[in-house]
């Protein structure tokens, strides 16, 4: 007789149930049971264990990687942040999409109306030069006719052609005789060193106040102020300024005795107020920088009245747009005044300039009471690679930072020329590190420092010695 058993056995977890066939053998029941199948499966078990172990180990791997991370994560943060520091004078280019090409239509029509400044001045000197520049433009207007049909032409260089052309034209135009080196105030040539400091002296207002600008009156022919010093502190925030302290001689100043404070204007937010380390005395008034603008403001000294001139150029910087940079940028350093043989300037850079240094000459009209601007260079000098600028003779000088006890001059550009030198290296010792402003004296030939407090003056040397006139 067969049977048919239900066996029901079971594992840890789980139920399992098998059938079989069985047989009455004796009065029992008799069958074969297979029970492999609740045998403890070894293989499965080691096959298993060695996945276990390899994953730990695995683990403990990644664990290292992710430790490792974690300590040289700092590391990386800082070299981020010293590349993105390097980048950040870029940055703004690069967001104003300044690097792409000049619309062709657009240089057509500034090369038209450079070619009809040409043509002015042609007509009123008619020499070699004028009709060299004439030829160059003529040439540059048959170029962008052919880039209109096969765009052959490379832009930059036209771009830079351009620029040429316009510093050109500009030294051309309405230049003094001296400005040429035709005068003895400038028979100097080129700056070819510059002297420990001759003057080393606290500001009056103490060395928390660090950032300003002072020196000796500029003006040659100046009656009233004839050998006066003054400064001028940045009394809000370093960055803003409303007053300038005059001395009547070097022994008042440097005793600190004897002087005159002025109110340029009535508020730190004034419209008037001095905006940035910029100022200059120059003649019976201050020149500066005015507040949150494009302007160039005179303060005179004796009618306490200001007047003003906007800077020419596409997008003009202030308010931290291009303040001299290099190492530390100096607040507001945008736009600064500045004084030499040939009269006054204002240094400070352009959007459509691409952030570069530009030049622009600064008139007074003392018959119609009027500040004006009668030239204006462009130059290559990314403004935010410089510490500081002066102008000499028609010559701009830039410096750069060395360490926290040298400047040095790196770079020039004349303006009578259009050149520009990379390959100065003239020194400048600091007292401490950060130069607020730089300015160079005629009368005397002096470099005046604003050095975080500290007045420093220098004594300027050139390759051409001259000695015409008195440095007191």
């Amino acid at each position: 007789m067969l049977l048919l058993l239900l066996l029901l056995l079971s594992l840890p977890g789980e139920s399992q149930a098998q059938h079989v066939l069985g047989q009455k053998k004796d009065g029992a029941c008799v069958c074969e049971v297979n029970s492999n199948m609740w045998s403890f499966p070894a293989e499965e078990y080691k096959a298993t264990l060695q996945q276990v172990t390899s994953c730990e180990e695995s683990l403990n791997s990644l664990q290292d990687q992710v430790e490792l991370s974690k300590e040289r994560l700092p590391q990386i943060v800082a070299v981020i942040q010293n590349v993105t520091d390097r980048l950040e004078p870029h940055r703004y280019l690069q967001d104003q999409g300044l690097y792409t090409d000049l619309a062709v239509h657009q240089l057509g029509q500034e090369l038209s109306r450079l070619e009809g400044d040409i043509g002015d001045i042609h007509s009123q000197l008619n020499n070699a030069q004028t009709q060299k520049l004439s030829k160059e433009v003529g040439k540059l207007l048959k170029d962008v006719g052919r880039m209109q049909i096969s765009k052959t032409v490379n832009m930059k260089t036209v771009k830079e052609k351009l620029r040429y052309l316009k510093n050109s034209a500009q030294s051309c135009r309405t230049i003094p005789k001296d400005f040429r080196g035709q005068d003895r105030y400038c028979l100097k040539g080129m700056m070819s060193n510059i002297s420990d400091p001759v003057t080393t002296k606290i500001s009056p207002y103490g060395k928390t106040i660090i950032s300003g600008s002072w020196g000796k009156q500029a003006q040659r022919d100046s009656e009233g102020q004839k050998n006066s010093f003054w400064v001028q502190p940045l009394l809000n925030s370093h960055i803003w300024g409303n007053t300038v302290r005059v001395y009547q001689t070097y022994e008042d100043f440097m005793a600190s005795t004897e002087h005159k404070d002025f109110t340029v204007a009535p508020s730190f937010t004034h419209a008037n107020t001095i905006d940035g380390p910029s100022a200059i005395l120059y003649g019976e008034a201050l020149y500066y920088h005015c507040y949150r603008s494009a302007d160039v403001c005179r303060y005179d000294l004796n009618s306490n009245s200001v007047k003003r001139v906007t800077l020419p150029g596409t997008g003009v910087g202030f308010n931290n747009k291009f303040p001299y940079c290099y190492y530390d940028c100096r607040a507001n350093s945008d736009i600064e005044v500045e004084a030499d043989e040939t009269g006054l300037w204002a240094l400070y850079a352009t959007v459509g300039n691409h952030g570069n240094l530009v030049v622009s000459r600064l008139l007074w009209d003392s018959e119609a009471e009027t500040l004006n601007i009668s030239q204006t260079w462009e130059t290559r000098i990314f403004k935010k690679a410089v510490s500081n600028a002066f102008m000499v003779c028609g010559v701009l000088y830039a410096t750069r930072y060395v360490d926290d006890y040298r400047e040095e001059v790196f770079y020039a550009f004349n303006t009578a020329t259009g050149r520009e030198d990379n390959s100065l290296s003239l020194p400048l010792e600091k007292v401490v590190k950060g130069v607020a402003s730089l300015s160079y004296n005629p009368t005397n030939k002096q470099i005046y420092m604003y050095n975080d407090g500290y007045l420093l003056a220098y004594q300027a040397s050139f390759s051409t010695p001259f000695d015409t006139y008195n440095r007191k």
